[in-house]
């Protein structure tokens, strides 16, 4: 990941997401970050954005508490850092930066 970065000439590169096949992707990473937020957070979130009709169907709710309580485990155990997103945008861009020693 370095090579690539380093060729295109910026200072860092992220990535959002997770897919089923990340695990042997991980190792091209120097730093995995979880971001979480707690379930009344999510739903709250969800119930209140405009610009995406997911969350808001009874069915689509349970699904997010659901991967919330199997998968987010799997990804903490990934992660070598956990920043919780319950707060304002720029406070939790600079926990991510400080935990990339950024």
């Amino acid at each position: 990941m370095g090579a690539l970065i380093a060729a295109d000439g910026a200072g860092m590169l992220f990535v959002s997401g997770c897919a089923s096949n990340m695990g042997p992707f991980l190792g091209r990473f120097d730093h995995v970050v979880l971001l979480r937020a707690p379930a009344l957070v999510m739903l709250a979130r969800l119930a209140s954005r405009t610009d995406n009709p997911y969350g808001k169907r009874p069915e689509e709710v349970a699904a997010v508490l659901a991967n919330l309580r199997e998968v987010e485990p799997r990804l903490r155990a990934v992660a070598g850092h956990e920043v919780d997103s319950d707060a304002p945008v720029d406070e939790v861009v600079a926990r991510v930066l400080r935990c990339v020693g950024a």
